[in-house]
């Protein structure tokens, strides 16, 4: 029995659990909602432990929705098992169009372009006017959360605290707002499932290099950030600086989608003196593997690939080293480099 928006009579939750006990039987039960618990509400009802179990639904990744080949296995590399070397059937303007698009399945089935591309703008509109108000039972200032949305998608990809996303707000807004109000403003955002931020990396490692541990500002989905900033695919292929951020975006989703089906989790990782990865993925084995975010571009690239050998040498050397490394791009073909590290184009990524 599949029983959709749960939270909405949050009751039914210890009803479910009494059920479950007295069936003593797995898999009865599916509830779904877009929107998160209230934490105090949820106080009230007996735990699910060992009944009930959480899971994150995200948007559909490139491989769902048939525009990746799947062809380079993350499970796989983790495996040890080395592919082939893959070309991907997708070109600079197809992510752009997938990044402005995103993995809604309305945007996805049947769409033409003009339809698909609307979806996260009406989504957007939406957030703006009514539905974090119906979502969360507060009454927020559409304005300012449009002012947030737009901080967060200027500042995607990056650790930008609350003060410089309370200044991006404030220089467009009537009043002065504190960060405590900020923050609650994203902790709703968060609550429904449109900002997804991506917490820092401890490798855990007896080192005196000091760890950035601000969490990177990520969408749950790309598009939200498009519509954000009034970008459809043109507009990010006009201005490759913020589609570079915005396709971090893309690969973060998909990455977060292929990392759960292996228990695995997505994190980043940048220390003060420079050292960065995009994505560390961390196994409960303890296997971990690092990669970075390039749209394109041997220097670039080569970039990526320096940073992610210099994390392995000085990361993985006291403790476990990484299965693998890897430099996720818009390019075209799938190949190992000298150095040991993977270029992958996200069309040949898959779970």
């Amino acid at each position: 029995m599949l029983i959709d928006e749960w939270q909405t009579v949050p009751g039914i939750w210890n009803i479910i659990r009494y059920e479950i006990d007295r069936r003593n039987e797995f898999g009865q039960f599916i509830l779904t909602g877009s929107v998160a618990p209230d934490e105090k509400q949820m106080e009230m009802q007996h735990s699910g432990i060992g009944r009930i179990r959480n899971l994150v639904m995200r948007p559909m990744t490139l491989y769902e929705s048939g525009e990746s080949t799947g062809s380079i296995s993350l499970k796989g590399l983790f495996d040890g098992i080395a592919p082939e070397s893959a070309k991907s059937p997708n070109a600079l303007k197809d992510y752009a169009f997938f990044t402005a698009r995103g993995g809604w399945p309305s945007s996805i089935i049947g769409r033409t372009k003009k339809v698909a591309l609307q979806q996260a703008i009406d989504y957007s509109s939406m957030l703006e006017e009514s539905y974090l108000r119906l979502a969360t039972g507060v009454v927020r200032d559409p304005e300012r959360i449009r002012s947030l949305l737009r901080s967060y998608a200027r500042n995607c990809g990056t650790q930008a605290n609350r003060t410089t996303i309370k200044k991006d707000i404030e220089a467009n807004d009537r009043g002065s707002l504190s960060e405590d109000t900020i923050g609650s403003y994203i902790d709703a955002l968060k609550s429904i499932y449109v900002f997804e931020d991506s917490p820092a990396w401890n490798p855990n490692v007896r080192s005196k290099t000091a760890i950035r541990t601000s969490d990177t500002r990520y969408f749950v989905d790309p598009s939200l950030a498009c519509a954000s900033l009034g970008l459809g695919p043109d507009g990010l292929i006009s201005d490759i600086r913020t589609f570079g951020f915005l396709f971090e975006n893309l690969c973060i989703r998909d990455l977060r989608v292929y990392s759960e089906l292996i228990d695995g989790s997505v994190r980043h990782f940048r220390n003060s003196k420079g050292l960065e990865a995009d994505a560390v993925i961390t196994l409960r084995s303890g296997a971990w593997a690092a990669l970075e975010v390039k749209l394109g571009g041997q220097e670039y690239i080569d970039e990526g690939a320096e940073n992610l050998l210099k994390v392995a040498m000085n990361y993985g050397k006291d403790g476990k080293p990484p299965s693998f490394l890897a430099v996720i791009t818009a390019t075209d073909y799938a190949y190992r480099r000298d150095d040991g590290v993977w270029v992958i184009p996200l069309g040949c990524l898959g779970p």
